[in-house]
């Protein structure tokens, strides 16, 4: 009984995180990436945010190594259109029309936004990537999983301009941004990934999150990731956390 009421109480939390992350707020950020209210300091500016500071199952990671345990193939069934682009201050992020979905572990977690981060977040083997997708997902128990894309350096992305065309450009700003094809069009064709277990990126950096990181990035070009990094004035990006005792599988 104890470990049900637990698991309800971790599945409320991360439900309330993440609507708080996909709300459009127009109060003063608590936290950010530089300064007193830099990564470093988050596990200090709140209670709430005590997690930032002493959780054992953090992320971003840096990919080193990793198990081979032949993992379910994913086939994320994106079926419905974008319908406004947030500046939030802290990245900019898509929000989805209920009913595209990806399935997990055979559970069923709906797409509810995606954003980006710069430079990547995560890293492979070692290697930062000039931009990261998190496309972050919610089943009916409140439970989040994290789907990332790395983007490198090359050629312009057509698909990702259609998104870039219509950033707000300042912080608290909200667009209508209808697409119909984006996330197909932005996806590789190749979805192998690693998984880990972690956490939210970003304050209260709840954990208990299924990360899955796509292996294949896609292009983006310089001009692209600069206009990015102009709109956000600094890297919005959470340093790379210890791996501690997790396993990481392929």
């Amino acid at each position: 009984m104890r470990t049900n009421i637990t698991s309800t109480l971790l599945s409320a939390s991360l439900a309330f995180t993440l609507l708080s992350i996909s709300s459009f707020a127009n109060e003063k950020s608590h936290w950010g990436y530089t300064g007193h209210e830099g990564p470093a300091s988050w596990g200090e500016l709140s209670p709430k945010y005590k997690t930032c500071g002493i959780g054992k199952n953090q992320s971003p990671i840096n990919i080193t190594t990793s198990l081979d345990a032949k993992l379910d193939a994913i086939a994320p069934s994106y079926t419905t259109a974008s319908n406004s682009i947030v500046n939030n201050g802290h990245t900019i992020q898509v929000n989805i029309d209920g009913g595209s979905t990806l399935t997990v572990d055979g559970m069923t977690f709906e797409l509810k936004q995606f954003h980006f981060h710069t430079p990547s977040e995560n890293h492979i083997e070692g290697k930062s990537f000039p931009l990261e997708a998190h496309f972050v997902h919610l089943d009916k128990e409140g439970n989040i999983a994290v789907l990332a894309l790395m983007f490198e350096e090359g050629e312009e992305n057509k698909e990702l301009a259609k998104v870039w065309a219509k950033i707000p450009k300042e912080a608290h700003e909200k667009s209508a941004l209808v697409l119909t094809d984006i996330f197909k069009a932005l996806l590789p064709e190749n979805k192998e990934y690693y998984r880990f277990n972690g956490s939210l990126t970003t304050p209260p950096c709840s954990e208990g999150v299924r990360w899955l990181v796509l292996k294949t990035p896609v292009s983006i070009s310089k001009a692209q990731v600069e206009a990015f990094s102009h709109i956000m004035h600094h890297p919005n990006n959470r340093p790379i956390q210890a791996t501690n005792a997790r396993l990481i599988v392929k």
